[in-house]
């Protein structure tokens, strides 16, 4: 890195009133270490339900690096990266979390693999501190995005740890409809992508603001957003289906002529009819969030709504 680039950290908060502090000095303290570089922190108060406002409230009237933006209710994680993105003047840009976890001492790590000439470095994981729920969903989650994105047969895992180059944030905050994803965005802009093992750690206190339902929503909204490729499932499906009925019909035609006698196979007509009517009534499903988020988007739904800006050069 030259001494006149300057790095962006965004943290999108939310439950974090006792841990956002700790992140910021953790951050502080490492850039510390390179004097010469110049760097902000962009705090992201995603409609938190506790007092994490007047914390960074406080912390950015009195420390000139530090930038506070307030969003009027909960837009979710992706919505206050973007918000963060839009405000940061980084030539460089890193996105982590605000609980203590991803390892905010280890940004020069990545930003080192960045230099070998990528434009996005993921911190990957090889064990994770999180309950098997979350680990199953994530895993989940990766393979999914795999299959979207096109980028199957690559097994290292991003996280929420990341570094970019400041084109491509450039080219994502063009992205203005509700619904963003970001490694869907960054997916659709580069795929010279690299990765570097970084040790995941606890939690500095309190528990995952995701829950089940936000786990899910996430999920769709990054299976949905940016490929159609679940409607191609649906064709696979049906195309499946349509084989198996007529193989079966076939084999029903043969054993009804060899023997006359047989019942009718009331419980495998209806298994069928379980298995056809599941298959279109996902699909079905699928097809009606495609056509809620056109509806949305047409409608001018905004991803984020900043309520108050807080700078120590402002106040």
């Amino acid at each position: 890195m030259k001494e006149s680039e300057k790095i962006s950290f965004v943290i999108p908060c939310y439950r974090s009133e006792k841990t956002v502090i700790l992140v910021v000095d953790e951050i502080e303290e490492t850039m510390g270490q390179r004097k010469e570089l110049d760097y902000e922190i962009i705090l992201v108060n995603d409609g938190s339900p506790d007092n994490v406002w007047d914390v960074i409230a406080r912390r950015a009237a009195d420390d000139s690096h530090i930038t506070g933006i307030n969003l009027a209710r909960n837009f979710g994680q992706h919505a206050a990266l973007m918000a963060g993105y839009n405000y940061c003047t980084g030539d460089y840009v890193v996105s982590l979390d605000d609980d203590g976890q991803t390892p905010a001492n280890e940004v020069f790590s990545l930003m080192d693999e960045l230099e070998k000439g990528y434009d996005v470095v993921y911190a990957s994981y090889p064990e994770t501190h999180q309950n098997w729920f979350r680990r199953l969903g994530s895993d989940f989650a990766s393979k999914t995005s795999a299959y979207v994105f096109g980028t199957k047969g690559d097994d290292r895992k991003g996280s929420s740890f990341f570094v970019m180059r400041r084109y491509i944030v450039e080219e994502i905050v063009r992205y203005e409809h509700s619904f963003p994803y970001v490694a869907g965005l960054i997916y659709r802009t580069t795929t010279n992508i690299g990765f570097v093992q970084v040790n995941h750690r606890e939690r500095f206190s309190g528990t995952s603001g995701y829950s089940l339902r936000s786990l899910i929503s996430l999920w769709l909204n990054g299976f949905t957003a940016f490929s159609v490729r679940p409607l191609e499932l649906g064709a696979y499906a049906g195309f499946g289906m349509a084989i198996v009925g007529f193989i079966y019909a076939i084999y029903t035609i043969i054993r009804r002529l060899l023997n006359p006698s047989i019942m009718q196979g009331w419980s495998s007509l209806i298994s069928i009819m379980l298995i056809v009517g599941g298959i279109i009534m996902i699909m079905l499903g699928l097809i009606g969030e495609y056509i809620g988020r056109i509806y949305i988007c047409i409608n001018n739904s905004p991803q984020y709504v900043v309520k108050d800006i807080c700078k120590k050069d402002k106040m």
